[in-house]
């Protein structure tokens, strides 16, 4: 048996003998290489929870009725409150959707929970496993004869394939250096909007953190950054094989998801080249993530950064040379999309320009991807689920997997995700905003601004604000009482939202003291993103209670949380002319006033 380090990059699951195979891809960590590696765990299970209307009677009767791993009765806590469960282990996770509507149907069945929790997320929950972090795994390395009775894994000479034996051990682990292979590709396109089932790729650009740049074409040129290949199936096959040679954790593109993964699969599928881009040896697959289908290659996270870049800036578009002018503060030479096939059939000079101009769009999704997706990495950290995940989900989906994971620590069961019927209610509700004053007309001098730090955190922590502490009845000397509606809620114990939001905002102010006082400018920088993370995080916590899909939901949270919001900003306003303040303007959680002598 072997011991091994690695850096958990992804997370999936096969089936084999009928049984779920969980599979673990990271990089391997030692002295001499860092070689991809697969870890196979074969003995974590699938479960629910089931609320019984008689615990014994519905034990027996799941017994009975159904073909179950195990049943076991068990007390968690729900929304604060130590309540009686019992847990159904399942064989395989499509039992899940196969069972639950059976075990929901039973006579002694309230209720189920936590039966819409994705089979790989669970276990990273209940292991306490954090992907881009480090773990240590001991087991048994697999060579290739024994490979082949392992489903959907091929023989790969670079990759590690290990059969678990015992527990994965998290481990603190500094911020890992990722190596990161950007692309991007040009289509010859004489009417307009390319369509992959008649124009061909004519460039694939590539570009690394590690120094590579370089061009595949089928066009012959003088630059030294270009490779020339006989076809367009030959350059398929070169960019498969460069891939494998650069072994990156990071896949990146600009508009990836939907142009230039989808585009590749459709033109090697004309021209029958395997894609086998995997560290496992498999193809390029698509997944349904949102309302869009995503790329997926397992082994090397494939990450948009035009998704990324549509969550963090805010700008009048997008374009890829408007996103670098933005960062950077330098224009980026471009080419209009209608133009690319002028520039290849027109050869000499033109042609130059246009692979300097492919080549230098690769390069900039590599400079945008080194600046940007070290955040979404440290929420990837922090939320806990996969890369590929966090990179296209909404802040308020990382917030609500943030606390699933939080409340598995914390011995408390998730609520579920709201019916059809119970969404359809909540979808025209709508919590009171924050404070307007409509500005004073004029030109003004002497002007200071008054800022409430982390506002809605704030109140949230302060007035206990979450659905387990809201209550109907209460003695005033034991409740927070809020504003304009009356809404109560209990000054003790902490309840389960306010208690994470504290630690959150508790640990941001840790950083941001050690980043004072460093002196070491990369320690400084993994710090800043750090704490920005968690602003993030800690930020986005007010708005998904009233965000009619969340399982937290309770617009009565919100609705409380902006008038303690409306009041203290209005007392505040007073309290300042009292000292020749007069305000001219304000907005949620701030207002402008001028200094009067």
């Amino acid at each position: 048996m072997e011991t091994k380090r690695m850096v958990l990059l992804d997370i999936d699951y096969i089936t084999k003998g009928e049984k779920a195979v969980v599979r673990l891809f990271g990089r391997e960590k030692n002295e001499k290489e860092e070689n991809p590696i697969i870890v196979l765990d074969r003995g974590f299970k699938p479960y629910i929870y089931v609320v019984p209307h008689d615990l014994d009677k519905c034990q027996e009767q799941i017994v009975e009725e159904l073909d179950v791993l195990q049943v076991e009765k068990v007390k968690i806590k729900d929304l604060g409150q130590k309540k009686d469960f019992i847990k159904v282990t399942l064989n395989h996770p499509q039992d899940v959707p196969k069972l639950r509507d059976k075990i929901r149907d039973l006579p002694e069945v309230k209720d189920i929970r936590e039966h819409d929790i994705p089979f790989y997320r669970r276990y990273l929950i209940d292991k306490g496993l954090f992907p881009m972090a480090e773990v240590e795994v001991q087991g048994n390395v697999i060579n290739s004869p024994e490979m082949k009775d392992i489903q959907d894994i091929q023989t790969n000479t670079t990759t590690c394939i290990m059969e678990l034996e015992g527990e994965i051990h998290p481990m603190s682990s500094d911020f890992p250096d990722l190596n990161i292979l950007s692309l991007d590709i040009e289509v010859y396109n004489p009417k307009g909007m390319p369509n992959s089932e008649k124009d061909p790729i004519i460039m694939i650009s590539l570009s690394s953190n590690q120094g590579l740049q370089m061009v595949l074409s089928t066009a012959e040129s003088p630059l030294d950054f270009v490779e020339t290949v006989e076809s367009e199936a030959e350059m398929l096959r070169r960019f498969v094989d460069i891939v494998k040679e650069e072994n990156p954790d990071l896949l990146i593109g600009y508009n990836s998801d939907n142009f230039d993964f989808p585009y590749i699969r459709d033109r090697a599928a004309i021209l029958d080249v395997p894609l086998n881009l995997g560290t496992d040896g498999s193809s390029l697959k698509f997944m349904k993530r949102g309302f869009a289908n995503a790329a997926l290659v397992k082994g090397r996270v494939h990450v948009d950064i035009y998704l990324i870049m549509r969550r963090y800036l805010h700008l009048d578009r997008y374009t890829l040379e408007r996103v670098y002018l933005e960062l950077f503060g330098k224009e980026k030479h471009d080419i209009p999309g209608d133009e690319i096939h002028r520039y290849w059939t027109a050869g000499g000079e033109k042609l130059e320009t246009l692979f300097r101009y492919s080549l230098d769009d690769a390069v900039t999704v590599t400079e945008i991807g080194e600046k940007m997706l070290p955040l979404t990495q440290e929420l990837t950290r922090i939320v806990g689920q996969p890369f590929f995940d966090v990179a296209r989900m909404t802040t308020g989906q990382m917030v609500e997997w943030y606390l699933i994971r939080k409340a598995y620590e914390q011995g408390e069961v998730v609520p579920n995700k709201p019916s059809a019927s119970q969404y359809s209610n909540r979808r025209g509700k709508r919590a009171t905003g924050g404070y307007v004053k409509d500005p004073v007309k004029g030109l003004h001098e002497n002007i200071v601004y008054f800022d409430f730090r982390s506002l809605y955190p704030s109140i949230i922590i302060s007035k206990n604000v979450s659905p387990d502490t809201l209550v109907n009845e209460c003695d005033p000397e034991k409740c927070h009482i809020s504003p304009e509606r009356g809404y109560m809620f209990l000054k003790e114990p902490a309840g389960f939202v306010p208690s994470i939001i504290g630690n959150i905002l508790h640990e941001r102010v840790r950083l941001k003291t050690m980043m004072k006082e460093s002196k070491d400018e990369k320690e400084k920088k993994i710090l800043n993103v750090q704490q920005e993370a968690l602003k993030r995080l800690a930020n986005s916590m007010y708005g998904v209670y009233g965000y009619s899909r969340f399982r937290w939901y309770r617009l009565e949270c919100a609705d409380a949380i902006t008038a303690w919001g409306r009041d203290y900003i209005k007392k505040t306003m007073v309290k300042a002319e009292d000292f020749g303040f007069k305000p001219v303007y304000a907005d949620t959680d701030g207002f402008y006033a001028v200094y009067q002598d």
